[in-house]
């Protein structure tokens, strides 16, 4: 990377935790650390207090800023107590960098969505990085200044959350990273310790639909992304996705798309067939 390049990514990786990990509070960093836990739980300190940080929290630590992280096991809706933690991580630097830091004040803690396009500029900075010969950093440099833009416009999107919002919040974060795995309402209730009805009604105030049709629309995203980029057969497809039975997702993906799987699945390749020159 030249000296006159924007910004420059000193390491990125995806790392997964499955034995204790303590990263004292004496240490800090060097350099501009961008850290997103995508599955499981972690603790950091956050003004002193150790706080949780939840699957989809994004952490962002500037040069010199102490870094505490902890991970221990925790309690999980099915199994005993296990230690079960995944994250991207990118260390980078750069006027560029510096001055998109100072453009708003930022939390030590941001929630995230977990979304395909979000987790896809975390995968692809760490694939570039992985390259073994790589004579263009400018295009790890480039991802990274979308990801810097992609968090900025998903913080301008936020709204300020309530105490019930966070509640809601944590519910629709915990259905994302469930979607994949049958569970019951009692769970996503159970994450945020109140009562079904009452996780019912918050979680309906604050996005305006339910939590089963929620959890659908994530399972039918996931189902469509599926058929359309893999060769899994369609059976597969609903099982990996969280549905119960093949019919109930049949159903449920030609009410939302206007088709069976199976012609989503044909449509789509021909798209990609008439796309190409």
């Amino acid at each position: 990377m030249t000296q006159t390049a924007p910004c420059h990514i000193l390491s990125a990786g995806f790392s997964v935790h499955r034995k204790p990990f303590h990263m004292s509070g004496g240490d800090s960093v060097q350099y501009y650390l961008l850290r997103l836990q995508t599955e499981g739980r972690s603790r950091t300190m956050v003004d002193g207090v150790l706080t949780t940080v939840e699957s989809g929290d994004l952490m962002l630590f500037a040069p010199s800023d102490p870094y505490y992280l902890s991970i221990d096991k925790e309690s999980y809706p099915v199994g005993k107590p296990r230690i079960e933690s995944g994250d991207y991580h990118i260390f980078c630097g750069g006027p560029w960098i510096e001055e998109w830091w100072t453009r708003k004040q930022r939390p030590l803690v941001l929630p995230m969505p977990l979304s395909d396009y979000f987790l896809g500029l975390f995968r692809q900075i760490v694939l570039e990085q992985r390259r073994l010969s790589n004579p263009s950093p400018e295009i790890s440099a480039c991802y990274l200044q979308i990801l810097c833009l992609e968090i900025d416009r998903l913080m301008s999107e936020q709204p300020a959350i309530s105490p019930k919002g966070y509640l809601a919040y944590r519910m629709k974060q915990y259905v994302e990273e469930h979607a994949a795995y049958p569970f019951r309402l009692e769970d996503v209730a159970g994450h945020v310790d109140i009562s079904v009805s009452r996780a019912v009604h918050l979680f309906k105030e604050a996005f305006g639909t339910t939590i089963v049709k929620y959890v659908n629309d994530v399972r039918l995203d996931m189902a469509r992304e599926r058929i359309t980029f893999s060769p899994m057969p369609l059976e597969h497809v609903s099982e990996t996705c969280g549905f119960a039975n093949y019919t109930y997702f049949h159903r449920l993906f030609r009410g939302r798309f206007g088709m069976s799987p199976k012609q989503y699945r044909a449509y789509s390749r021909q798209t990609e067939m008439a796309s190409l020159p």
